[in-house]
């Protein structure tokens, strides 16, 4: 098997440039509340504030903006449960460039709508019985599409490693960093620029309770695959890491963690009750971690990445006041 060439912080510089006066540089929240809790100093990195809502679109235009113009001209598609899908549509708006997005079945309704309001072609498929990764290679295929998949891409992971770069260019350095993780594109891309920003940090991942592949994965240091989990993270239900994600973050993450729905659920009503955002429950993976840390995080900096506030008003309702 060939080597993979990873990517290193000098691609997220890059990504910053393509992304200055494109991306929203969101901003960093603190909250005494929380701070009095933990007896620590928390920053947060609001990509709820990003453009559609997420942080995905900083590794999709990254993506797309170094496509050829032949690449342009045939489109693009990409297989996402939403943030990545609404990214992608986006970026290829604003770039000129046809977009098909692979979405499942049972997405938020919200994302769905998005991603056909930026001008992409939705094609729906079933998460629990269809593969969207062969569905994505197919349609790459057959229409000669270029395939952009949600975090496993050297391209990708740069630009999303750009939040982290604005955090600790505002703060400074940091004793600890709390990423959500899912297929490990935001984690891996906040891993090169953690390392390169503030090396001595603790970085560590957070996943739901249900998929813990990416800690199984960690611990035993080959990728470990998993059914579709069933969690309220629905931007965390990914089955597995990825090839560039998972060599970066074996490397450079000092470990993974995991939140049960219940914690996102007290995490989601934080959020809104004392920092009046709303957050959706992938982006609040770092903080369900948070409050079950206290004892480590007491004294410490503590960066947490939202990583994206995308949920239907009514779901985030009816999850909230249960």
């Amino acid at each position: 098997m060939t080597e993979l060439k990873l990517p290193t912080y000098a691609d997220v510089q890059e990504a910053a440039t393509r992304l200055d006066g494109v991306a929203n540089r969101t901003p960093v929240n603190t909250s005494r509340t929380l701070n009095d809790m933990l007896g620590a100093e928390i920053f947060f990195k609001c990509e709820n504030f990003q453009r559609m809502g997420a942080f995905k679109f900083r590794g999709a235009y990254n993506a797309l903006s170094k496509f050829s113009p032949e690449q342009r001209r045939a489109g693009v598609v990409a297989f996402s449960s939403g943030n990545h899908a609404q990214g992608i549509a986006l970026s290829a708006r604003l770039l000129g460039i046809p977009a098909t997005i692979v979405m499942p079945h049972d997405a938020p309704a919200a994302k769905v709508a998005a991603t056909k309001g930026y001008g992409a072609n939705v094609v729906i498929y079933d998460r629990y019985t269809e593969d969207r990764e062969a569905i994505g290679r197919r349609l790459a295929d057959e229409h000669g599409f270029t395939l952009i998949p949600p975090y496993d891409h050297p391209d990708v992971l740069s630009g999303q490693g750009t939040a982290a770069k604005e955090l600790f260019e505002e703060v400074g350095a940091l004793d600890v960093v709390l990423t959500p993780l899912g297929g490990g594109g935001l984690l891996s891309g906040t891993a090169l620029t953690a390392r390169a920003l503030s090396p001595q940090c603790k970085l560590y991942g957070v996943e739901p309770e249900a998929g813990n592949d990416g800690q199984q994965s960690f611990r035993s240091g080959a990728i470990v695959h998993i059914d579709t989990p069933k969690t309220i993270a629905d931007g965390a239900q990914t089955p597995h890491l990825g090839q560039y994600t998972f060599s970066i973050i074996k490397r450079d993450v000092d470990d993974i963690l995991t939140a049960s729905d219940a914690q996102l659920v007290e995490a989601m009503k934080f959020y809104a009750t004392r920092m009046k955002m709303i957050v959706e429950p992938t982006g609040c993976l770092g903080l369900a971690a948070a409050m079950q840390m206290k004892d480590a995080l007491k004294g410490k900096r503590v960066g947490i990445i939202i990583s994206g506030g995308n949920i239907d008003l009514e779901r985030f309702c009816e999850l909230v006041s249960a």
